[in-house]
């Protein structure tokens, strides 16, 4: 087996220190004064002879990994994969590598994978914050290690956040198709204490109180989605008198779109729609739906400015940064007027 070259290999052959090769490769040659001459060799030799850093050699000697673990319920969710790609792209480009997790909302295997994560000596967490697991989070965040939480909040964990404005965006929505006609308008959530969705049912009741309509809400007991249909069946049944439905997130819209074909039901013609999420799919439907579109890239890039300043300014006592961000109501033919 061919031999790993060292920087003490390249040092002998340029009869220079290892130390001087470390500043040139670490990129401080011009900080340590060391000629463009002497640099240039260095760099050359470094190239031909393929010399690749030792990864844990590094760590050690700069207590970094450059490797930030990433944790969400499921990865291949568009909301998911759109931000994971954006901050893959941001961490790329300045030397980071993502490990990159889905708990697939179990708890135990949520636990787990953060121990990984320890055990990997990450530079930094980004979460969407499972439940379950927010004491695990508490005593992370207490080590002072660099924590970053969206999508979802808990109040009484005390971190760096990035979310959307949740409770606005379903009242925007919710008046949009009041505005258009509807008046007995369901609200299709999940039966959860995860604050996202707490707000965002907050705000469809605070729009039709407003307007003094009936709230008609069904929250799902969440296991797959073949009983989230079952489930909507039997809801869209029982409430003839619908004339729209919100959907609140993108998998259950999706659901929801799946019952709507099973059960005969026409988007607009029987029911104005709204999803909460946007997605290609939704533009091909017939007639196209409406959504409430977060934006995915400020989200990232939010993400990776609070987590790099955690980075950068580690040991220094840097306050939390909580920002909430707008989103956008993409307003297509099925919640157009009656």
């Amino acid at each position: 087996m061919k031999k790993r070259v060292s920087i003490k290999d390249i040092a002998k052959q340029l009869n220079i220190s290892i130390t001087t090769v470390s500043f040139v490769i670490n990129g401080k040659a011009r900080e340590k004064n060391i000629s463009e001459s002497l640099t240039k060799k260095v760099l050359d030799l470094v190239a031909e002879l393929n010399y690749q850093p030792n990864a844990l050699a590094t760590s050690l000697r700069t207590g970094k990994t450059k490797i930030i673990g990433f944790l969400v319920d499921d990865i291949s969710e568009p909301f998911f994969s759109g931000i994971a790609r954006r901050i893959d792209e941001i961490a790329s480009s300045l030397g980071y590598k993502i490990l990159f997790s889905s708990t697939r909302n179990d708890t135990e295997k949520a636990i787990e994978l953060l121990q990984i994560f320890k055990d990997r000596h990450v530079d930094g967490y980004i979460m969407a914050l499972p439940e379950g697991l927010e004491e695990e989070v508490k005593k992370l965040i207490q080590t002072e290690a660099p924590v970053v939480l969206f999508d979802r909040y808990v109040q009484d964990v005390n971190a760096d956040y990035v979310i959307i404005a949740n409770e606005n965006s379903t009242l925007e929505a919710t008046e949009h198709l009041i505005n258009n006609g509807y008046k007995n308008i369901g609200f299709v959530t999940i039966d959860t204490i995860q604050q996202q969705m707490v707000d965002r049912l907050t705000g469809y009741e605070t729009a039709v109180k407003k307007h003094q309509l009936p709230a008609i809400v069904k929250k799902i007991s969440y296991v797959n989605s073949a009983e989230s249909i079952k489930e909507m069946a039997k809801f869209f049944k029982k409430e003839k008198q619908l004339d729209a439905v919100i959907f609140a997130a993108n998998y259950i819209c999706l659901d929801g779109l799946r019952t709507f074909r099973k059960e005969g039901i026409h988007i607009h013609k029987d029911l104005a729609v709204v999803s909460f999420d946007d997605f290609e799919i939704l533009e091909f439907c017939d007639p196209p739906v409406t959504a409430i579109a977060q934006p995915l890239e400020a989200i990232a890039e939010n993400i990776m400015k609070i987590l790099l300043n955690k980075l950068k300014k580690a040991g220094k006592n840097v306050g939390n940064a909580q920002v909430s961000l707008p989103t956008i109501l993409n307003v297509r033919a099925s919640s157009a007027k009656k």
